[in-house]
């Protein structure tokens, strides 16, 4: 990819941007290319691919949520882990977030499920591949996302302190890897996904925890709830 043509946040980009020189990121984008040139769709549209950096800049962050592809369904992603366009009915993993929510906080169930808010709040909401081919779930894992939001980890994880990271199933917790629990306030706990969101997700408290941490330290807290659409 060539850093002049990714539309990329300027505190992002004097951080991270020299991955764009990489040989795994230029073999990323022949991928992309290539795809696109069978004419696949691919999700989200180009425009939304940074959404997760775009809206959140480095020194916005406030708290982390590691997810792991977008959404292969169409409509449904737009560049943020876990939520979907407006209009486009819950998937089940978000269903579960926000009965969570709903069980901490007593916050109504939102009419939308777009997490645009949380993340001009501070809230990063980063998946580990950040395209996926229509329809099918996990195809672009292994083409050089990961070591790009890898990179994107390590250099919040060490350029900052204070941060809370929420590390939701074995895939996130692993990513998180690098994270010194030492200056950021790690949270661990199952996927929110109907598999595992009854052997731990639920009933986690890390809404409440998260503002708990934040109000602590002297940061405006999170405001879980979404603004009707």
């Amino acid at each position: 990819m060539d850093r002049k043509a990714v539309k990329l946040d300027a505190s992002w980009m004097e951080v991270i941007g020299d991955e764009f020189d990489q040989p795994y990121m230029q073999n990323l984008k022949q991928f992309l290319r290539e795809e696109k040139r069978q004419g696949k769709k691919i999700y989200p549209a180009g425009d939304d691919i940074f959404n997760a950096l775009n809206t959140t800049p480095l020194n916005k962050v406030k708290v982390v949520i590691l997810g792991q592809d977008p959404y292969h369904g169409p409509g449904q992603a737009h560049g943020l882990c876990f939520s979907v366009m407006p209009g486009v009915r819950f998937p089940p993993s978000l269903l579960n977030i926000f009965k969570e929510i709903n069980s901490e906080l007593n916050l109504p169930m939102p009419n939308h499920g777009c997490l645009q808010s949380w993340a001009e709040q501070g809230v990063l909401l980063l998946n580990a591949t950040l395209t996926v081919e229509d329809g099918k779930a996990g195809s672009h894992q292994g083409k050089g996302w990961e070591t790009f939001t890898d990179a994107v980890i390590k250099q919040l994880a060490d350029r900052t302190e204070g941060l809370v990271f929420l590390l939701w199933g074995s895939y996130a917790q692993k990513k998180g890897s690098v994270i010194d629990p030492k200056k950021h306030y790690v949270l661990k706990s199952a996927h929110p996904s109907p598999l595992s969101a009854h052997r731990g997700f639920l009933g986690n408290g890390h809404f409440i925890k998260t503002n708990e941490y934040l109000q602590k330290s002297g940061k405006d807290v999170i405001d879980w709830s979404l603004p009707p659409l």
